[in-house]
């Protein structure tokens, strides 16, 4: 995602600090860095979202993860018979989280006038 976001920066920009005297890194860390991450903010946000959804998948391997802490807390007695109530604490939690984390990204995406 971020060698996109640098590759989609004009090679004018690499010009530019080449025309201001910068050596390369400064070019890059002042010039390049910036504008390749404001390209880039929407495709981290989505693949950092992807692999929250994937985290259940975690539960194979035996590490604990939201959904994992509700079967866990259905084999205490004290849950019996609120099978339906925890997973759909699960889904609303989830659902909250990846839409919050979507409305964010939006957010950034119009502050920083990504356009892409």
């Amino acid at each position: 995602v971020i060698r996109g976001g640098l590759q989609a920066v004009a090679q004018g920009q690499h010009e530019a600090g080449d025309s201001l005297g910068l050596t390369y890194w400064q070019a890059h860390r002042l010039i390049i860095l910036p504008q390749a991450m404001k390209i880039s903010i929407p495709g981290i946000v989505n693949t950092f979202i992807g692999l929250y959804k994937d985290t259940t998948l975690v539960l194979i391997i035996g590490m604990m993860d939201i959904l994992g802490l509700g079967n866990a807390s259905l084999a205490d007695a004290k849950w019996a018979g609120l099978a339906n109530e925890v997973y759909l604490f699960v889904a609303i939690y989830f659902f909250i989280s990846c839409f919050s984390m979507s409305r964010y990204s939006l957010y950034l995406e119009k502050k920083l006038h990504t356009g892409h």
